[in-house]
């Protein structure tokens, strides 16, 4: 049996397989595969064959988190420093004042022309317009003069964008 490196003509003697596996060999004719003496040395090509294949498989990409955009992140942040305390975005998980999971949809319904940011405009500007049934007046009423004119805007687009 012969075995020539791939890169030169450099022949072996059939009991140095495993050097010649080691530098990367290739084998002149299919008939060398029966011959006995490498049979280590296929049963080690195998091998490394297959912990190639495992250690060259992509492992999964996890699913990146979305990013809000800007203004939505701001508003979540002003939402998590002001509102959170009290309101809830969980459906059915009322704290203080009611949860605010769906408010969109709510909103728009709540006060006839007006629609769901007017209606959020207002009752953070002016809390005490529009009570929910069962709650009491308890939402500051500085919000108007504590947050900024954008930091009001973000919170009412980031609750807007809540399902």
């Amino acid at each position: 049996m012969t075995i020539r490196y791939a890169r030169n003509d450099n022949p072996l003697r059939s009991g140095d397989c495993f050097a010649a596996l080691a530098m990367t060999i290739r084998y002149v004719r299919n008939a060398e595969w029966t011959n006995i003496a490498c049979t280590k040395a296929r049963v080690f090509l195998l091998w490394l064959a297959l912990w190639l294949l495992a250690a060259c498989r992509a492992a999964p990409t996890p699913t990146p988190t979305p990013t809000l955009p800007p203004e939505l992140a701001l508003g979540k942040r002003v939402f998590e420093a002001h509102c959170a305390a009290c309101h809830s975005l969980a459906p059915e998980v009322n704290l203080v004042g009611p949860s605010l999971a769906g408010i969109a949809v709510r909103a728009a319904m709540r006060v006839d022309g007006l629609d769901a940011r007017g209606y959020l405009y207002t009752s953070i500007l002016r809390p005490g317009a529009y009570l929910v049934e069962g709650y009491p007046d308890l939402m500051p009423s500085t919000l108007g003069k504590t947050l900024s004119g954008e930091e009001i805007d973000a919170v009412v687009a980031f609750l807007l964008a809540q399902p």
